[in-house]
């Protein structure tokens, strides 16, 4: 240590002057002045340092960067410090392009081969670990007086769920166990199925009911999702195949077919998620194997999400989010329950039929309860949906309802998973005859 300062004494000395000059200059009101007259730029790098900075500590703490970066939202938002005002259209931008980029990677990484050799157990189970929440979540919305659109959108947001424990699962050595498999599988069907249910009531809610607006809804999104999924990759082959060597060419390309799928959506009344999903979905395979994909994910992962996660911490407010633990945990405490309670009665439906042991089939119960990526951002794209008469899906109590179902599932789901993960690594090693 003492080398490397003799070696580099200009920069240590330079680091000393500048911190004490920074330490001498300050005052009550340096944070007011900041917030008052700091630029763009200086704002965004604050942004930036927050997601660099927060997600490894949280991690300490044993808590997902998700969360962190909420907090940090939070943070910067009106309520803590001001700093960014959550009406700003680059707030508006943020949370939309991440959104869409959140889900066209939950598209992209899902693995159609694995899906393909445990077809007929994933979607069996994909049917059960989405209609038994979605019943519960249905139930518990119509105890509390939601109309049965809003109600059927609240059971669908706790009906997917994110596989946020399944890397624990692989450093265990389990991943590639069948019970993982299927349950890896099963989110493909839960995830496009949600999406689906979002898309009917978000045109219901806008349009209002009928069988013949019902049905040209369901009939556009089925054109849509024909023309995405087989257009898209056939496209897309022409356009790798001609620019091959171009890997600009081809990063520009990707990330317009994102954008252009998203907006499609909109031009056919549904939300921008449903695009960027089907999007990833329909490149997963013309994608395969390129370092483009590589690059994409890396942008999507470390700068589009993290910049969605702050901007919903930058528009909570933090008043109603208090009074909804407190007027509402009646509420709160029951879609938890359904939660809990539909993904178990799933895991119990399929455990007999599929022969699997009990340790198997609450890990693969415990897979299956984090509410994080595709819950919130369908979550907040409900929230974002008025009507003519100003009234929105959901309402910001069942928006915060939402943050705390992620925020208690996505650290309670990969605790059990790791725990039921030993479990069954232990009886492996017991009916191990050697």
């Amino acid at each position: 240590m003492l080398r490397l300062v003799r070696k580099r004494w200009p920069l240590f000395t330079a680091i000393a002057l500048a911190l004490v000059a920074g330490i001498s200059s300050w005052e009550p009101g340096a944070l007011v002045r900041f917030v008052e007259h700091a630029s763009a730029l200086d704002i965004f790098t604050l942004v930036l340092f927050l997601v660099f900075l927060l997600p490894p500590l949280f991690a300490r703490l044993r808590l997902p960067g998700a969360v962190a970066l909420l907090i940090g939202g939070v943070a910067l938002g009106p309520h803590v410090f001001g700093i960014i005002d959550p009406d700003d259209h680059a707030v508006e931008l943020f949370a939309v392009v991440g959104r869409v980029f959140l889900m066209f990677i939950v598209g992209l990484e899902i693995d159609m081969r694995v899906f393909q050799a445990t077809k007929q157990r994933s979607m069996g189970f994909g049917l059960a670990t989405f209609l038994f929440p979605l019943m519960g979540g249905v139930l518990a919305a119509y105890a509390f007086d939601f109309g049965w659109t809003a109600a059927l959108l609240i059971g669908s947001l706790i009906a997917s769920h994110t596989l946020l424990g399944f890397p624990i699962l692989t450093k265990l050595g389990l991943g590639k166990r069948e019970p993982m498999a299927v349950a890896a599988g099963a989110t493909i069907f839960t995830d496009i199925s949600a999406l689906l249910v979002l898309a009917v009531c978000v045109s219901i809610h806008k349009g209002g009911f009928s069988p013949f607006g019902l049905a040209t809804q369901v009939f556009q999104l089925a054109l849509y999702s024909i023309i995405v999924l087989q257009g898209l990759p056939l496209i897309g082959r022409l356009y790798f195949r001609r620019h091959r060597d171009d890997e600009g060419a081809l990063f520009s390309f990707t990330f317009l077919v994102v954008m252009l799928a998203a907006a499609g959506a909109h031009f056919i009344h549904l939300e921008d998620i449903v695009g960027g999903f089907l999007a990833g979905v329909a490149v997963n395979r013309v994608l395969s194997g390129s370092e483009v994909r590589d690059k994409i994910i890396l942008m999507g992962e470390g700068l589009f999400i993290p910049l969605f996660f702050m901007a919903i911490g930058i528009r909570l407010d933090l008043p109603v989010f208090a009074a909804t633990l407190v007027n509402s945990l009646p509420f709160v405490v029951t879609i938890i329950a359904a939660l809990l309670i539909g993904k178990l009665a799933a895991v119990l439906s399929i455990r007999r039929p599929f022969g699997y042991a009990w340790p198997d089939a609450l890990t693969m119960w415990s897979l299956t309860l984090p509410q994080v990526a595709a819950t919130l951002a369908a979550a907040m794209a409900a929230y974002d949906a008025v009507n003519a008469d100003g009234d929105r899906l959901i309402t910001e109590s069942v928006l915060n309802a939402v943050i705390v179902l992620m925020v208690l599932t996505s650290i309670l789901g990969p605790v059990l998973t790791e725990r039921f993960g030993r479990q069954m690594t232990q009886e492996e090693k017991s009916d191990d005859p050697s």
